[in-house]
């Protein structure tokens, strides 16, 4: 074998190994960009940091969020008119429709969607009321982000319903 032979043989080696180590660092830099971020957790409404304005006496005080690679289940806990209500939903992360009973026998459609980033989800629902005689429909979108290293939830929501259109901004914080 010539010199030209073996030094062309030693290079297609080294570059090989290179080739595979490049590819491989570029799977696991993907799958790490991809990791989405977990909500799951007890956190607790801090009023000072938020910006509820006309939509502060239907702001959920308490969360407890469990998240799965298939779904996020919410218990959200608000006061009405002095009397603690809680409501139940299960949410999954498939960006198919998930329906839940809520306020009654309302039904709440909502869909869920991850930012390109992982770190933010998008929660856009729907609910049809009846009351008094009357259907109502809510619109609504929320946006969920963790802030401080993931001791801060951040929901973003606006709701468009007949009586026009309310945006909040709640604050968390775990424990």
């Amino acid at each position: 074998m010539s010199f030209h032979q073996t030094a062309i043989k030693k290079l297609t080696g080294k570059s090989t190994v290179f080739v595979t180590a490049a590819a491989f660092a570029a799977i696991c830099s993907a799958h790490t960009i991809r990791q989405s971020a977990n909500f799951s957790g007890d956190w607790t409404l801090n009023a000072q940091k938020s910006e509820l304005g006309e939509m502060a006496g239907r702001i959920p005080t308490k969360l407890k969020v469990t998240q799965t690679a298939d779904a996020v289940t919410t218990e959200r806990t608000s006061s009405f008119n002095g009397e603690e209500r809680k409501t139940n939903e299960k949410i999954t992360l498939d960006g198919k429709e998930s329906e839940n009973i809520v306020f009654g026998t309302s039904k709440k459609k909502s869909i869920a969607k991850w930012e390109s980033n992982g770190q933010t989800l998008n929660l856009n629902s729907n609910i049809l009321f009846e009351r008094d005689g009357q259907t109502m429909e809510i619109k609504g979108t929320e946006n969920w982000k963790l802030l401080d290293g993931g001791k801060t939830l951040s929901i973003e929501s606006t709701s468009v319903s007949t009586r026009g259109t309310f945006a909040a901004k709640a604050v968390y914080e775990k424990g």
